[in-house]
């Protein structure tokens, strides 16, 4: 991409150059260079560069790109210092606002990289504009430059423009003038040439490309978990299409409606008015609505939020027909509706007291206006951001892949699924336009060439289902009016029948609703996109009447991104009383997997009786080139137990053919776990971190456990 002849890169002082740390490439950064030349960037070289300037993502990747779209160290490194110096000369930091302006005034004209509002003087007849961070107002706009970019009426929009000063002959005049202006945006796609380069990558590369693209490491999210965070792009590439994430603080929910595309709007939702959102009777201006692709309120939980009841109902007539009244003129608008808020309850004390919706403002708790809500993101399944998360990989500059989503609002695959699948269950007209809605954005995402398995769409369909499932059944907490009704859908032709169940049913199946209990006999049950099995007596920690106190027999499902497991819960039944407990698992090889262990142990001796030991021994694997301390830390555990009510002692075992991952006791059990004892996400660690502490508040990876008699 050639460099913007806008920009002057020539600075009088130069900022301290950012250290470029050369790094390997991935297979998945070489075929994204091979197939995106010059539409891709570093990502971290964003996060380098956003310390030092407070501007979103997509305005430094349109930088970026126009000079680091490359995977040679030295012309990264040369482009780094000049966006730099661009950025350094150009981008107006507030607190150094009166030297810019005194810049201008000096030279009589100086380029600033801004965020511009325009608003019309109603009296004069004429546009003004005002630059956020250099605070001028009234400065005088072209009407071209308005009709050609409208979004400066609605929000505004982050600019490069030529500022002039000038003192006026007449004293009410501005002496600042715009001599040019253009948008930090692309100026355009092929895209033919996006579907054909799609059409290189597997299903899972490019799911890994979009990761990396959004700014996180794939190899730190399983699939779900790739995508739920997936999803939040929906609003970007569908028309109308109302979405809501409610979870704990710090899971960056807002960080894609704020800075990853120039056609969504972030404001906070205490502040939005009706004339604001939609339009102003008085005069007749279009509101965010009209303008901008996706609008999100953040911050919308709050049972202090003072809430506008006729805002309310005017949002609800329009998440419904895309429709919104000026006095009697009909207008409609194609803005998807984005809400992201807080949560300070656990899932299961929301499903035992309350409802998911709980944390809203009492004036939002309206079942018609949930009713609208196409799919309930469950933000309690995100890992809180941390900066493992965050990738150093290439991936798309944000701006083309927003502008390769805006162009996917003009396609439409709500019935992808009816050439495989349908739906046997009986289904509101709105449950089935949310679930159809959902699937359609994964496929705009995933697949948009349309080209998808007919496995991958059900995956798709199944995942959009318990998104509006998770809306229907906690309406029906709220207001007993509604119908209730199960997700099923079914192949065409032969294939059983598939009951769609959010993890959180099964999880919690003792404060889930009355259906989840009854669900029909002989239907499979499926937890989104896993088949999840059925939940056995080994369900996690909710409370279950007349629990047997005897182990049994039996196979539990542990779906990935998860609270409420821990190893005591799982395995505390079936080790007790045991004398000899061998553990076999050959991936006990990195530090957090040795510290799996030693809970393990930690279980394993609060259930033996004072007086009484217990023998355990592990055999496992090693790798020499990756676990340097594995002997040291397993040598250690060793001692840490000498003289206590546990005597551990392991071994390695080089077989080839080791696989097994199963904890054997002398009491006649067998439990064998798919992922050994490895099935925790990695998390924040700390004095004070609760995951830390406690298996219970850590989110799992998935897995399977069976519980046999030998």
């Amino acid at each position: 991409m050639s460099t913007d002849p806008i920009l002057d890169p020539a600075l009088v002082e130069t900022p301290e150059p950012f250290v470029v740390v050369p790094r390997q490439l991935s297979a998945l950064d070489q075929k994204i260079l091979q197939h995106f030349p010059g539409l891709v960037v570093r990502k971290d070289l964003t996060n380098g560069l956003k310390q030092n300037a407070v501007v979103p993502t997509y305005v430094l990747e349109y930088l970026l790109g126009q000079h680091c779209a490359t995977d040679d160290n030295e012309v990264i490194k040369a482009g780094l210092e000049s966006v730099q110096k661009i950025l350094a000369k150009h981008y107006v930091h507030r607190n150094q606002a009166q030297l810019v302006k005194s810049t201008i005034k000096e030279k009589g004209r100086h380029k600033v990289i801004d965020k511009l509002t325009v608003e019309l003087n109603d009296k004069g007849g004429f546009y003004e504009a005002v630059f956020t961070n250099l605070g001028i107002k009234k400065v005088p706009v072209s009407d071209d430059f308005v009709r050609r970019f409208p979004k400066l009426l609605v929000g505004g929009i982050w600019c490069i423009a030529d500022v002039t000063y000038e003192v006026p002959e007449d004293p009410k005049a501005s002496p600042w003038q715009i001599d040019t202006l253009k948008p930090i945006q692309v100026a355009g796609i092929n895209y033919e040439q996006f579907l054909a380069a799609r059409a290189q990558f597997t299903t899972e590369e490019w799911m890994d490309v979009l990761m990396q693209s959004m700014g996180f490491n794939p190899e730190m999210f399983g699939r779900r978990a790739k995508l739920l965070t997936l999803m939040r792009l929906i609003p970007y590439c569908e028309r109308n299409y109302n979405l809501i994430e409610l979870g704990p603080k710090g899971t960056g929910k807002s960080h894609i409606y704020a800075e990853f595309s120039p056609h969504g709007m972030l404001i906070s939702g205490s502040e939005v008015t009706a004339p604001k959102l939609f339009v102003s009777n008085a005069s007749g201006k279009i509101g965010l609505v009209g303008f901008w692709d996706c609008v999100c309120f953040d911050e919308f939980a709050g049972k202090d939020k003072k809430v506008d009841k006729a805002l309310v109902d005017i949002m609800k007539n329009y998440m419904a027909n895309r429709t919104f009244s000026r006095g009697i003129e009909q207008l409609t608008a194609e803005a998807s509706m984005v809400f992201m808020g807080n949560t300070k309850k656990s899932v299961a004390y929301m499903l035992k007291h309350s409802h998911f919706f709980e944390p809203l403002p009492d004036k939002y708790i309206d079942s018609a206006f949930l009713d609208r809500i196409h799919a309930y993101n469950p933000g309690w399944e995100v890992a809180p951001v941390r900066n493992e998360l965050f990738t150093d990989g290439y991936g798309f500059v944000v701006d083309y892949i927003a502008e390769v989503l805006k162009h996917l609002r003009t396609e439409d695959f709500t019935g992808a699924y009816k050439k495989h699948f349908e739906i046997t269950s009986e289904v509101s007209t709105r449950d089935q336009t949310g679930f159809e809605k959902t699937l359609s954005g994964l496929m705009k995402i995933l697949f948009p060439d349309g080209n998808a398995t007919p496995q991958e769409i059900e995956e798709l369909l199944a995942f959009a289902m318990e998104g509006r499932r998770r809306v229907r059944e906690h309406i029906l907490r709220i207001d007993d009016t509604f119908k209730r009704h199960d997700f099923i859908y079914k192949p065409l032709g032969d294939g059983a029948a598939v009951t769609v169940l959010t993890p959180e049913e099964i999880q919690y199946p003792t404060f889930s609703g009355p259906r989840i209990q009854q669900a029909a006999e002989g239907e499979a049950v499926t937890e989104a996109h896993q088949d999840m099995g059925a939940a056995d007596e080994m369900a996690p920690p909710q409370p279950r009447a007349e629990a047997p106190d005897m182990p049994q027999p039996g196979h539990v499902v542990i779906p990935e991104n998860t609270r409420g497991w821990s190893y005591g819960r799982l395995f505390s039944k079936h080790l007790r009383g045991a004398n000899k407990i061998t553990i076999s698992d050959p991936y006990v090889r990195m530090f957090h997997q040795a510290k799996n262990l030693m809970e393990l142990l930690q279980v394993i001796h609060d259930l033996v009786e004072e007086g009484d030991e217990v023998a355990v021994h592990l055999i496992t694997q090693s790798d020499p080139t990756t676990c340097v301390k594995q002997e040291e830390n397993l040598n250690q555990i060793v001692a840490t137990f000498t003289g206590s009510k546990v005597e551990f002692s392991w071994e390695y075992d080089h077989s080839p053919n080791f696989h097994a991952r199963n904890i054997v006791t002398d009491t006649g059990w067998k439990i064998t776990i798919d992922r050994g004892l490895d099935f925790f996400q990695k998390y924040e660690s700390g004095a004070f971190s609760l995951e830390q502490a406690m298996q219970e508040a850590r989110l799992t990876r998935g897995a399977e456990i069976t519980y046999l008699r030998v």
